[in-house]
Order: structure tokens, then sequence, then C-alpha cells
């Protein structure tokens, strides 16, 4: 959520901003609205005041006084109630309307639509170049048993896998490789809660602006399962002042994700690309206001090395301003080339959502003077499902095995899978 002082003293900023991300806002709602409630804070305020002298008059006040004075505190507290109401509904309405609110883009982000004007920012490698037609990651994992829908399917309806064999062994060297190279960096392992209140959600901005339609809910509980685990450390430190001298607190959490996938179709929902559940690598900082954005840079740079690694073409993308999330005031994407497409697919995103998460949720710095909010960040260490997908494409041999990339080979145990 943005700053309501944003909005009341810089307007035109804010209506920028708002146009710059393709969004319509009448901010004469919020101001308004942000008016009324200062007026009402201030006749409570004044009504308490009166009834509060009144209560110290009666004491001291003869016979005939005191029954005047009664009668005024009476109307007080009657006023007083009354203003109260108006006042908890006046905050409900600006609260709800605040949500409407994107964050507000840092100056770097460039401007467009959609995804067409994003930056192309590096390219790691060429494309893979085969001597044979590869096959896609469904065709070779069924071959070789490795991925088993129509079972899940069965079982669980559609959008699920089994990972069977080979597979499963390169998914846990992805994690340990992962959390080796993580741990290096002053990352603490984090295995979150898969199941948090809807209210923490709701603090992390994911139940506006349709979020609400990609998230399972619980409803007997009012509860939600992670649609990844940056959702559920967030909250970890929430309503907590952060020691300054401590910072950054830098996390990667583990965890199985939950997403319905709406509106998907076509080639996306064939194999492993967008699942219902799938595991994730997630790395979350919290940082100082004035380190965000050298963060930002150095969740990117792991990012990188970790695909670097692995040695897959990718391409390295900074969003436009319409295409970034509203939580978000910059966001990267690396973008994976799968052969089998013939294109750039997202397999890794990190953004600075600056205090826009931890205005809700309460996170502060401590500081000498005025304690101020703690900026929070997010990337992919690796979106497990769509990283494999990656590896089987790219490291597909003719006779259909697949190479084990290097860097995991000590993990998995062998150079190569399949035949």
């Amino acid at each position: 959520m943005i700053d309501i002082k944003l909005i009341l003293e810089q307007p035109d900023l804010v209506a920028k901003n708002n146009a710059n991300r393709g969004k319509t806002i009448e901010i004469a709602v919020a101001t308004g609205l942000a008016t009324r409630r200062l007026e009402l804070v201030d006749a409570v305020q004044t009504l308490r005041t009166r009834s509060n002298q009144i209560a110290e008059l009666i004491p001291k006040a003869s016979a005939d006084e005191r029954e005047g004075l009664v009668d005024e505190g009476k109307k007080m507290k009657e006023e007083a109630k009354l203003k109260e109401a108006e006042l908890n509904t006046i905050e409900l309405d600006l609260e709800t309307e605040l949500h409407k609110y994107p964050n507000l883009l840092r100056d770097d982000v460039p401007l467009g639509k959609d995804e067409a004007s994003n930056e192309v920012v590096r390219v790691f490698m060429e494309p893979t170049a085969f001597s044979f037609e590869p096959k896609d990651h469904l065709t070779l994992g069924e071959d070789l048993g490795m991925i088993d829908v129509e079972r899940a399917t069965k079982v669980s309806g559609t959008r699920f896998v089994y990972l069977k064999g080979d597979l499963v062994l390169m998914e846990f060297a992805l994690i340990q490789y992962a959390f080796s190279f993580l741990g290096k960096n002053g990352f603490v392992p984090v295995m979150p809660p898969h199941i948090i209140s809807t209210s923490a959600m709701s603090k992390m901005g994911y139940l506006d602006h349709g979020g609400e339609e990609e998230v399972y809910h619980l409803k007997n509980d009012d509860a939600v399962l992670i649609g990844t685990s940056e959702q559920a450390i967030g909250p970890m430190l929430m309503d907590e002042m952060l020691d300054e001298t401590k910072l950054p607190f830098r996390y990667m959490g583990f965890s199985p994700c939950y997403r319905r996938e709406a509106g998907s179709y076509g080639r996306d929902v064939r194999g492993i690309l967008r699942m219902h559940q799938f595991d994730k690598i997630e790395m979350f900082s919290f940082t100082a206001p004035e380190e965000s954005d050298t963060e930002h840079q150095l969740l990117l740079s792991l990012e990188e090395q970790l695909m670097q690694g692995l040695k897959l073409p990718h391409q390295v993308m900074k969003l436009c301003s319409g295409d970034v999330g509203a939580p978000s005031a910059r966001t990267y994407d690396i973008n994976t080339w799968i052969p089998s497409q013939k294109v750039y697919r997202e397999t890794h995103s990190t953004s600075n959502t600056t205090d826009f998460q931890t205005r809700r949720l309460n996170i502060r710095v401590k500081r000498e003077g005025k304690n101020v909010l703690a900026h929070a960040l997010n990337g992919t260490a690796f979106a497990i499902g769509r990283t494999l997908i990656a590896i089987m494409e790219n490291y597909q041999q003719k006779d259909g095995s697949i190479l084990v990339p290097e860097v995991l080979r000590a993990y998995v145990g062998k150079e190569k899978i399949g035949k």
C-alpha cells in the first residue's frame, strides 16, 4: 500500500505513475476520504476533550450547574459515538481505496503498455543448436518414464503431475545446488508454512488487482495456500522492529506453490509449464530503505550466476511500466530458451517492493531519531518445474537421453539420465 501522504502532497506524481501503469484511478476519491477522516479525527478529539473537562467540573459544581453539565456530558458522548462510527466507516473506505493503488515505480523503469516494451539487459549464450529435431519436455519425460500426467489427472485432475525416477533426483540436485550457493551469500534457509491467514496474504498485496482469482482459499479456516514462499516469509517479521545494524535479513525459502492458473491455455497447459502445484526456491530480503536498490541488483546477479552455472541460454529483461506487478517498484525477469517452442520463457523474476508490503505488515527499522519502514525484495532462485523443462530440452541427446549439467552431477550421481 502506498503512503496516503504521497496522494495528498504529490497527486500529480501519483496520477502519472498510475497512467504509466495503465491504471485509471480517481485520486479525488482518496483525497476526499482522507480529508474527511482528518475532520472526524479532530471532531472526535474535541468532543473527548470537552467530555473530560465536564467530568472534572461536575464534582466542583453546584446542584443546578451539575444537572446542566451531566446533560451536556451525555450529549458529548452521544455525538462522539456517532462521529467515531462514521470515522470507522471512512477509515475502512479509505483503506479499500488505497488498495487500488500500485507501488510507485522507480525512475529507471522503461515506459510501455505491455511485455513488448520490456528491455533486454543482457544475453547469456546463444540458443541451443541441434543436429536433430528436438523433442519437447513432455515427450522426453514420458519416453523416459519420468513424467506421468495421465495418472496425476486420474488422481487429482488436470494440471497435476507425478515426477519419477531421475527427474526427482534432478529436482533435489537443483535444491542442493541453490541452497549451497545462496548459503555462501548470507541467505538463511527457511521452510515456511504452506497455509497462511487471509489477513497475512492481503497485507502482502496479493489479493488485490486480480490476485484473488489465483489463490486457493480454505474458507472454513479464513486461510489460503501460498503461491510462493515469499508470501509466507514476508509476514514472518510482521509488527516487528528490525535492528538496523543487523540488516539486511536474507532468507531462502523452499516450498510447494499452489496456483489456480486461471485463463492459461494452449501450449502453456501442455506438460509441466503451468501446474496447479509446483516447487520453488525463493529469495527474500529485508533492507534499510537506502539499500534496497543495491540489494535488488544483488538478487538479480545471484539469479544470473545460478543460471550461468547451469549453462542455459537466457535473457535478462527489465520490465516496462505496464508489465510490472502492482506491489513492485521495479522488476527484472530472466527468460530461458525453450528449444521445442523456439522462444524464451520466463523462469525467474526479482522485484523491489520498497515499502509497499512492509507498510501493511508494519515492519520497521529502528533508528536514532525517527524509525522508518523497512524495504522488502524477492527473487526466484529456481522455479523447479520450469528449470527442469529448460534442462531437459537444452541438454537432450539424439538418443533421447538427457545430459546432467556439470554443476548438478555430484548431487545426481551420474552424467546422463535416460537411455
